[in-house]
């Protein structure tokens, strides 16, 4: 079932990059509906038994609607020129960390985080960068000598009370932690999402 998405997905979406108009994708909806949510309606329930045997945590599951919210942008176009899955892990903690898989026209997009941390969560993020930071660092790498990278940080500078010349200031510059990646694919996408998914 998993075989052709990505190549399906990435021609549908090729073609409403050039096309991004309601009249062009309804006359083309059961394409949409039969290649692209269908398929990753079935990846998400695949993948999450896999993934709460990962985590240790219950999972739910969310496809992203083919609709841009455009109320507050310049950009009228009607339709994301992607198609996003993501699975929320269940933690019972403060704030739950997701794992998503995107596909847009020209390559796949793997990553686990958080968007952006809640505010109690930020506050013990940076006294963890500030008290052990080498601890944190230590896990990054681990993940980013797999071949994945950090969001960049959403500030410019260290925040206070720390001084500018912290040395985990990259860390405290943080206000949530995304890794993401562009794994090369073997054809077995669900074998290769759960390699992808150990690694992170």
């Amino acid at each position: 079932m998993f075989s052709t998405l990505i190549s399906d997905a990435e021609t549908f979406l090729r073609d409403l990059a050039l096309n991004n108009t309601r009249d062009w994708f309804h006359a083309h909806k059961t394409d949409y509906d039969t290649k692209l949510r269908d398929p990753a309606k079935a990846l998400l329930e695949e993948m999450s038994p896999r993934l709460s045997t990962l985590t240790g945590c219950p999972i739910s599951t969310k496809l992203f609607r083919p609709h841009r919210d455009v109320r507050f942008s310049k950009d009228k176009t009607p339709y994301t020129t992607h198609l996003h899955m993501m699975w929320s892990v269940q933690s019972g903690t403060r704030q739950d960390p997701v794992l998503f898989f995107g596909i847009n026209p020209s390559e796949v997009t793997v990553g686990t985080g958080m968007m952006e941390f809640s505010k109690d969560v930020l506050t013990d993020w940076r006294k963890m960068a500030d008290l052990d930071g080498d601890y944190l660092a230590s896990q990054i790498k681990s993940v980013t000598d797999k071949g994945y990278s950090l969001w960049d940080p959403k500030l410019k500078r260290v925040p206070p009370p720390f001084d500018n010349d912290h040395m985990h200031g990259d860390l405290l510059r943080h206000k949530g932690l995304v890794a993401t990646g562009h794994p090369i694919l073997s054809g077995d996408l669900v074998s290769d999402l759960d390699t992808a998914f150990a690694d992170l």
